[in-house]
This record gives C-alpha cells, structure tokens and sequence, in this order.
C-alpha cells in the first residue's frame, strides 16, 4: 500500500512540475522584454522543477535506493534562481532595457543608512 502511495505521489508530482515547466517556457517565449521575461524561468520554472525532483525522491523511495541528491540539486536551485533574476534585472536596468524604476520618497529616514544621528546633550558643534 505504501509503495503505491510513492508511485501516485510521483505520478502526481511529474503532472504538477510538468505543468509549471510548460507554462514557464511558454512565458519565456511570449513576454516581449527581460524584465517580465524573467519571471517565468525563476518563478515558475523552479517550482516545476521542483516538482519533478520531488517525483524523483518518491520514485528513487519505491525502489528502495534512496538519495540526498535531488535534494542538493533542489538547495541549489533555490539558492541560485533568486540572484540569477536579481542579475538579469540589474543588467537590464543598466541597459535601459526597461522603465526606469521610480525614484524613492525625498525622506531622509526611509533607509537606516540616511537616518539622520540623535544630537547629544553637552556635544560642540
């Protein structure tokens, strides 16, 4: 009963990832400009492979030999598809590929860095 669950699972998961895989190619081909280009490979291709890694350790378990690699390969997916998108979002805004992003508020403590430092009682000037 168990070993069916694995192979339903895994029948389960290769639709699922297959799905998202398809549709993530299908946005890499029709999105015209780098910036919504890219959503489809890093968003959605990821958790597609991530569903057919998950098929594979549900199948690599029915068969009795199982493995950390998908695992690895799913860590390094995870770890990688965030700043390859932040690369090609910067390179493309360099270029001037796309709209220019709009400019922050004129407030110096929107960011830590700019807030401004507390005066000290006593302190020279």
């Amino acid at each position: 009963m168990m070993q069916n669950l694995f192979i339903y699972g895994a029948a389960l998961s290769l639709l699922i990832g297959s799905g998202f895989v398809l549709v993530g190619a299908i946005g890499l081909m029709k999105f015209n400009d780098p910036m919504t280009r890219l959503h489809a490979p890093t968003k959605v291709g990821t958790v597609g492979i991530g569903m057919l890694l998950l098929a594979s350790i549900l199948t690599a378990l029915d068969s009795g030999d199982p493995s950390i690699h998908e695992l690895l390969i799913m860590a390094f997916l995870f770890a990688t598809a965030p700043v390859s998108a932040n690369f090609i979002a910067k390179v493309s805004i360099h270029r001037r590929d796309c709209e220019t992003p709009p400019s922050p508020p004129r407030d110096d403590t929107w960011s830590t860095l700019n807030a401004p430092e507390p005066e000290l009682e006593g302190q020279a000037k």
